[in-house]
This record gives C-alpha cells, structure tokens and sequence, in this order.
C-alpha cells in the first residue's frame, strides 16, 4: 500500500511540476502588461535620461544647503515600471541624500503607484501625472509633503516640496532645476 502511495505521489508531482513549468514557458511568450499599462507608462516616457543641476534644501533655521542633485531615470521591466534613483552631492562630491522609486499605472483602479525608498524608509502613495508634469504627496505624522514637478519652457526639470504642519501655511523645504544631460 505504502509503495502505491508513494508511486503515486511521484506520478501526481511530476505531472504538477510539468504543469507548472508549461504554465511558465507560455506565460514567457506573452508580452508583459497591457496595452493601458504601456500607453499609461508612456506618458512618462519624458523622464527617462540623465538629469543634473543645482537643489536647495531648507531643514529649518539656518542656512539653507546647497547641493547638486542627480535623477537617473529609466523604463523597466518592458517600459511597465519607471525606476528613479536620485542623489543629493556636496561641491566635493560627499552624498547628503539619496533616494529609490518605482511608479507603475495601476489598470484595476485607473492611478499610477509610487513607492519611494530613503533611508531605511518607504512611502507608497499615488502619483499624478500632469499635462508638463507630476505631482505626489504624502503624510509623515503630522506634517504633509507635496511634490510638484514641471518641465519649464527650457525643457529643464523644475521640482519643489511645501511641508504642511497642520493648518500652518505651507513651508518651502526643496526647490530643485535640473538640466536634461546627454
């Protein structure tokens, strides 16, 4: 009895792995996302490249500080997910700042998804593309960060952060103007 099971076992998990594997070579075949998803991404496709130029941040009294920020952009996974890495440098080229994202159209609820790395740290939020740009946002206890971007006249890569602590008007934190690099 035990040697039928055990055969039978062999015989079931074979099939399931056949099964399996199948399911992945014709799944390989298929070209990634839809259609939606590749004309949402695409609509960000402005993005991608190399970007550089001059960030300043404010964290409060003080001097504000002045860096160089980076932003490498590029489409993965077939053009379905936009990844930003950005860098903030000192003059001597020591990194203050450093950051990760990955933003996707979500098809079930018609939104584009952000989640951004820094620090040990991570938000997902959603992320609105505008007709020369984008804006996101995001809660962190009691303050609200906004993130609005456009591309000026020029073509370069205007950003800035307003933090909100509860009905205080807003505070400029960032402003960033980035040069689309070759």
């Amino acid at each position: 009895m035990l040697a039928k099971l055990t055969k039978a076992l062999r015989i079931g998990t074979a099939l399931a792995t056949s099964v399996f594997c199948l399911s992945l070579h014709l799944a390989a075949q298929q070209p990634g996302g839809s259609n939606a998803q590749h004309e949402a991404m695409q609509k960000l496709a402005f993005l991608a490249g190399h970007w550089s130029g001059p960030v300043t941040i404010v964290r409060g009294p003080g001097e504000p500080l002045k860096l160089t920020q980076t932003e490498n952009v590029q489409l993965k996974l077939g053009g379905l997910v936009l990844l930003i890495e950005g860098q903030s440098a000192d003059k001597d080229g020591k990194v203050s700042f450093s950051a990760l994202a990955t933003i996707a159209f979500d098809e079930a609820t018609h939104t584009y998804r952000m989640r951004a790395y820094h620090d040990g740290h991570y938000v997902d939020t959603e992320f609105v593309p505008t007709a020369n740009g984008f804006s996101w946002s995001f809660d962190s206890g009691p303050a609200h960060v906004a993130n609005t971007m456009h591309l000026t006249g020029e073509g370069k890569w205007s950003e800035t952060t307003d933090v909100t602590f509860g009905s205080n008007p807003p505070m400029h934190s960032v402003d960033m103007l980035l040069q689309h690099q070759l």
